[in-house]
């Protein structure tokens, strides 16, 4: 890598380019090699920088490893994940084998204390019989690795928890971008207008790139992060904390989400969204009860409560926008 040309390098790992503008080195002669130009840097430069050139070179090679790390992380994917169980708070033994496939919607119910975030959690560090449930997940069919629990280039989930604040202070277009190189993500300029269209549709409060993040409302906030997730995230499945409570459409949400060939698991008091899931996890007591696969009559029920709520979806628009309900209450569907 030293031994490249600096033109070499930029054209082959454009992102290059950021280990010598953040260390404040400028590039002079395209044709000479990384090494050769380090060695010419004069001393006094370096010790400004707190370093010499043997320190120089290997921090250049310590950064393009680590942006060969990140840059394998978008290639990261897996196919299904399967819980073993493990025992409830009175330590009754879960007697539940469950595979999950990537593409798939489960969801979480139970009251609330039940343990449903537990199960959240214990998928988000891939459990292996050491959390206080003694669950074990599987992916593919196999005890992950051990390294994956802690490593940043397999980050198996993407959680969206029920409180989410934003304390950057920065415009939404910088955030987006910021993000995205972080993922180097190619054409970030379509990308970001691609996330911030779907958050709009998401969310119905309209905000701009140049919206300041501090100031976008909770319901915006939910629907920039589910948005984000949809298309930068590399992680295969995605976790939701009681989306019910963000102020979007839950349904375009989720339908963004799954549309990315994600596994998404929402912990939910809500029928409408637990009804959207193939399958829902009952818990009760700290323990997996019951796995429950949507029934046809179920989904008959479902096109209803989709019904009524897109009329609550449709009178909220019109409050919001100063507007009367006199006229509009027959619009409510009518059960036959």
């Amino acid at each position: 890598m030293e031994n490249l040309t600096i033109k070499n390098l930029l054209d082959t790992y454009p992102y290059s380019k950021e280990f010598f503008d953040i260390n404040g080195l400028p590039i002079d002669s395209l044709s000479n090699t990384v090494k050769n130009y380090i060695s010419s840097l004069p001393y006094v430069f370096l010790e400004d920088m707190g370093v010499n050139r043997e320190g120089l070179l290997q921090r250049f090679l310590a950064f393009m490893e680590r942006m060969e790390d990140i840059r394998k992380e978008r290639s990261f994917s897996i196919h299904d994940i399967t819980i073993l169980g493990g025992r409830d708070k009175n330590g009754k033994t879960e007697e539940i084998e469950l595979k999950i496939n990537m593409g798939e919607i489960l969801c979480i119910v139970g009251p609330t204390g039940s343990g449903k975030s537990r199960l959240l959690a214990d998928i988000e560090w891939m459990a292996q019989r050491d959390t206080p449930t003694k669950r074990q997940i599987l992916i593919d069919g196999s005890v992950p690795p051990g390294n994956w629990r802690f490593s940043i280039e397999h980050k198996l989930v993407a959680q969206l928890s029920q409180n989410m604040n934003f304390v950057m202070d920065i415009s939404v277009k910088d955030f987006i971008k910021l993000h995205a190189q972080s993922r180097m993500i190619d054409d970030i300029e379509n990308k970001t207008r691609e996330i911030i269209d779907h958050a709009n549709d998401l969310s119905g409060e309209v905000f701009d790139l140049y919206t300041p993040l501090t100031s976008l409302s909770g319901g915006q906030s939910r629907a920039l992060m589910v948005a984000d997730t949809a298309f930068l995230s590399t992680s295969p499945i995605v976790l939701i904390d009681e989306i019910e409570n963000a102020g979007i459409s839950r349904k375009k949400a989720l339908e963004l989400l799954v549309g990315q060939n994600k596994i998404v698991l929402i912990a939910t008091h809500d029928p409408l969204l637990a009804l959207m899931g193939n399958k829902r996890i009952v818990i009760k007591n700290g323990g997996i009860r019951n796995v429950i696969g949507t029934t046809s009559n179920e989904k008959k029920c479902l096109i209803r409560l989709t019904e009524i709520d897109n009329v609550l979806l449709r009178y909220r628009e019109m409050l919001r926008n100063g507007e009367m309900l006199e006229d509009t209450e027959y619009e409510f569907p009518i059960s036959s």
